[in-house]
């Protein structure tokens, strides 16, 4: 596939229906990073990308659209049929949390609350998607998604991004896949995963996407039980290197944007950055870094003070 052309034309369709969210350069946390804060995006993360990607390129069914999602892809994807005029149906897990669960219900969709985790949401949306006619939005593995989250690396790069390395948390895989799909070979993308939910690390050992067990804090939105194939197939041509942090090391990163620069960030999009805070990546001297934070949707929390 042409992934530039198809990047290419995902920004130039969904321009208009996003926000080009800011960059900054911090040296809070060691040595001087930049930072991309796509938790400046409408619904709060990258995925509004991929949603709004998706639906206007695709001729929507009068049943309109279904999604599964930890939460902040079901929030994209109701926010841009909502905007487009569009019925939606989001099937989230229970562990989604008040903060994502508040985000769609204000959008009007029809929201149904799963027990258990993303797996069991995305079943009953498969299901719903084959009784109702519905066309299914999938979260992180469809050409589309992928297409739509590659902007986010193609506008950094107008932006004037000047490091050799960029940091990106991982979870289904739809981000990464993105950027991958835009950089090629030009820099070197480190894949950040909790130790509670690999589903690449697991693959990228097993040679082929396994199923893994999924908890801990950032299970909400990191939490995919298997990674996507799109995303298996570009990190693995590209040999993509992946780290895995702590959940305390999460929580200390989303600590230290919150200290350092005001940011309010969910433990995904805290993730990156604590593979640097944690020492679970270590650059070389004069590497240039830089990371991607991609999600902010969680309920302001008075400890981070």
């Amino acid at each position: 596939m042409d992934w530039q052309t198809q990047i290419t034309e995902a920004a130039d369709r969904i321009a208009g229906h996003i926000v080009e969210t800011p960059v900054m350069r911090s040296d809070a946390f060691g040595p001087q990073i930049e930072l991309k804060l796509e938790q400046a995006q409408h619904t709060g993360s990258f995925k509004t990308r991929g949603a709004f990607n998706t639906l206007l390129a695709s001729d929507v069914p009068p049943a309109g659209v279904v999604a599964a999602s930890g939460g902040n892809h079901g929030a994209a994807v109701a926010y841009a049929a909502q905007r487009l005029g569009h019925r939606a149906r989001i099937f989230v897990p229970e562990i989604a949390g008040p903060a994502k669960i508040a985000l769609i219900e204000r959008t009007g969709a029809e929201l149904t609350v799963v027990p258990g985790e993303y797996a069991n949401a995305l079943e009953l949306a498969q299901r719903e998607a084959s009784e109702s006619g519905a066309m299914q939005v999938h979260a992180y593995d469809a050409a589309l998604t992928v297409a739509g989250q590659g902007t986010v690396m193609r506008e950094w790069e107008a932006q004037g991004l000047d490091a050799d390395t960029i940091l990106i948390a991982v979870g289904g895989g739809g981000l990464i896949a993105g950027a991958l799909a835009w950089l090629g070979d030009r820099r070197k993308v480190i894949a950040v995963e909790p130790m509670t939910a690999s589903a690449l690390h697991a693959a990228r050992n097993a040679g082929e996407p396994v199923d893994v067990a999924v908890s801990g804090v950032a299970a909400n939105a990191l939490g995919a039980r298997r990674i996507g194939d799109i995303c298996f197939d570009l990190a693995t041509a590209a040999g993509t290197e992946t780290v895995l942090v702590s959940d305390g090391a999460i929580i200390e990163a989303q600590q230290a944007l919150w200290q350092a620069h005001r940011q309010l960030v969910e433990p995904a999009g805290a993730a990156a950055l604590a593979a640097l805070i944690s020492g679970a990546y270590q650059p070389a001297p004069d590497e240039r870094l830089a990371v991607l934070v991609c999600g902010g949707n969680i309920a302001p929390d008075p400890e981070f003070g």
